[in-house]
């Protein structure tokens, strides 16, 4: 624990917002972001020491209109998914390439909604994961345990499934610059819940070890590790305080801009240094 302390301080905060399938329309959409960036050029031009990496992952269709109304924050622009094919006669789909050729700079792959929805497995996370990279994205890999799981004690061996195979084809150089795991214990999504900062610590704690055993200490001492889970401005500084947890995936307050910004300012946000990537 000391180590995650005393090597945590060169991990960069990252919060990022999934917005899966809202708000409902286009005009929505522009208030949001429009007030989000309003409140990132302020906290920009504060000059604050430790400000997070942030990223918003609207639906397909607001991306372009997103990537207008940043421009000129440090707040950077994902997709939440993308086809595992990347061109040819498969109506409807979208790919990796291209969305890395209209601006967007990550993308969300395994996401739990995904796994249990649309029933992608970890052999399809482990090819959406490479795609990602090859396109030149940057990827937040999600895992976690269903409750069901996690009542039967079955975090360790899930989460430790679920990040090896979504690195299955990722060099240790790549996890390190371009991959930040997500923990996001699916009996927590949308339903309120929020696993304690210690639950989640130890999720968290887990992981590092995964990674650690994959690509040794050093690497994996540098990769972010996210919680994501019902996240709010009430459970943020809590769990921030964690030595292993480096940010936060947010659902449904990453739709309203002032809850968004609050997360985004923790408490302690300017505590620690770190080198931005």
């Amino acid at each position: 624990r000391a180590a995650s302390v005393a090597l945590g301080a060169a991990r960069q905060p990252f919060i990022a917002g999934n917005w899966k399938l809202n708000p409902g329309d286009l005009g929505e959409a522009e208030a949001l972001l429009s007030l989000l960036a309003a409140n990132q050029k302020a906290l920009d031009a504060a000059g604050a020491a430790a400000v997070p990496e942030v990223c918003v992952f609207p639906p397909f269709p607001y991306i372009p209109r997103a990537l207008e109304l940043l421009k000129g924050t440090s707040i950077q622009v994902g997709c939440q998914d993308f086809s595992l094919e990347t061109k040819g006669a498969f109506t409807g789909e979208v790919s990796a390439p291209m969305l890395k050729s209209v601006g967007c700079d990550y993308a969300l792959v395994g996401h739990s909604e995904r796994r249990s929805i649309y029933e992608e497995d970890d052999d399809i996370v482990t090819k959406k994961v490479r795609l990602a990279l090859d396109a030149g994205l940057k990827v937040v890999l999600c895992v976690g345990e269903t409750e069901r799981e996690y009542d039967m004690e079955l975090l360790e061996a899930v989460v430790t499934l679920q990040v090896k195979k979504g690195l299955e084809l990722v060099t240790a150089a790549e996890l390190r610059e371009s991959v930040t795991i997500a923990y996001e214990p699916v009996w927590a999504i949308g339903t309120g819940k929020v696993a304690t900062p210690e639950q989640a610590q130890a999720a968290h704690a887990v992981i590092r070890g995964v990674l650690g055993t994959l690509h040794g200490e050093d690497i994996a001492a540098g990769v972010r590790i996210q919680y994501g889970g019902s996240v709010t401005p009430e459970s943020v500084d809590d769990l921030m305080a964690q030595p292993d947890v480096d940010g936060a995936l947010v659902g449904g307050a990453s739709l309203v801009a002032e809850k968004f910004s609050r997360i985004i300012e923790f408490n302690g946000m300017g505590a620690a240094s770190y080198v931005a990537r």
